[in-house]
């Protein structure tokens, strides 16, 4: 496996530069090539892409392959896969991150094939170990009751798909370059079985994902007053209203509410939990958060294992007067 060097990161994109999902897999490529004393490399696929990849050395790149082609404009799984699946099989990494976005789990499945390689999903983070240089994944595993550490020994590259807010953004260091490869496109991988007819925008909204205070409610909170007071709390604290599956599946909140394993991952500057457990389903989905609290009248609930502070305490109590002292100290502001 020794001709097999390098740690890549696929390149995604968004509205005005590059998507948060790659600079946070960068954060985590750039301390896995770190350990194994490899480098870190980009690639974009795209048009109009090349103009990203200058910045793309302050987030610790120090390569950035560019596949720039206006027929690739519009995502399509079909060249998309063939070219990263081209460029990996001639310069021939040892590792390939991607985010588990609509756009990486269209395509990145397939890139796998074609090399004939492992691909873990939805991995929760990633270690590697530099006398073996076998990268390990993480996942939850068994409906979320465990996680499962999956390896790939016999076959390179390694692949894995991350979800967003699992990892965080390194700082950027000014002036740190990257070197820029571009990557020649033929007609022959630009082949598709779709057309893209029109585009129909919708109104973008960051909600739970990009929320910087987020406020979830637990099934200890019941349905009714509690969740009320939690809606003014969050009006109090301008924070987004999130969910555990247990209150998704009665009904009391909306699924789109719901942080976990099936729902969304959230990394918050703090994550306030009422009546939350902490099973691993839900924990993977908020374990980014810089601060947490947890209020339960479990002593022994494991989200008193995460949390920054924690209070033991029915929720029903501790809410009506939390709510009136922060109402309290707005009004007197």
């Amino acid at each position: 496996m020794e001709q097999w060097q390098g740690i890549w990161v696929v390149g995604e994109t968004a509205p005005g530069g590059v998507a948060p999902v790659t600079l946070e897999l960068m954060s985590k490529g750039r301390l896995l090539a770190d350990k194994l004393g490899t480098d870190l490399s980009v690639v974009l696929i795209g048009h109009g892409v090349g103009a990203l990849a200058e910045g793309l050395g302050a987030h610790g790149a120090d390569r950035v392959y560019v596949a720039d082609h206006p027929e690739l404009a519009d995502f399509a799984d079909e060249p998309y896969a063939r070219i990263l699946a081209d460029l990996a099989a001639r310069e021939r990494p040892e590792v390939i991150l991607a985010g588990a976005t609509a756009t990486g789990r269209g395509f990145i499945p397939r890139v796998a094939t074609l090399l004939e390689t492992g691909l873990t999903a939805d991995c929760v983070d990633l270690d590697v170990d530099p006398a073996d240089r076998i990268l390990r994944q993480t996942r939850p595993a068994w409906g979320g009751n465990l996680m499962a550490t999956i390896v790939c020994p016999d076959r390179r590259p390694q692949m894995a798909t991350v979800r967003p807010n699992v990892f965080r953004a390194a700082k950027p260091e000014p002036g740190r370059r990257a070197e820029v490869v571009p990557v020649a496109v033929d007609e022959a991988q630009l082949r598709r079985g779709i057309e893209v007819l029109e585009h129909v925008e919708t109104e973008a909204s960051g909600g739970l994902r990009e929320a910087e205070i987020v406020v979830t409610a637990g099934r200890g909170v019941g349905p009714g007053e509690g969740l009320e007071l939690l809606r003014r709390l969050c009006e109090l604290v301008g924070g987004e209203l999130a969910a555990t599956r247990a209150v998704t599946d009665a009904g009391w909140l909306p699924h789109r509410c719901m942080i976990g394993q099936t729902g969304e991952t959230v990394a918050p500057r703090l994550y306030m939990g009422f009546g939350v457990s902490g099973a691993m389903p839900h924990v993977v989905g908020m374990q980014g958060a810089e601060i947490v609290v947890a209020v339960n009248k479990d002593p022994k609930a494991p989200i008193f294992d995460l949390a920054t502070y924690g209070i033991v305490g029915d929720v029903h109590e501790i809410l009506p007067v939390l709510v009136e002292r922060l109402r309290g100290r707005k009004d007197s502001a």
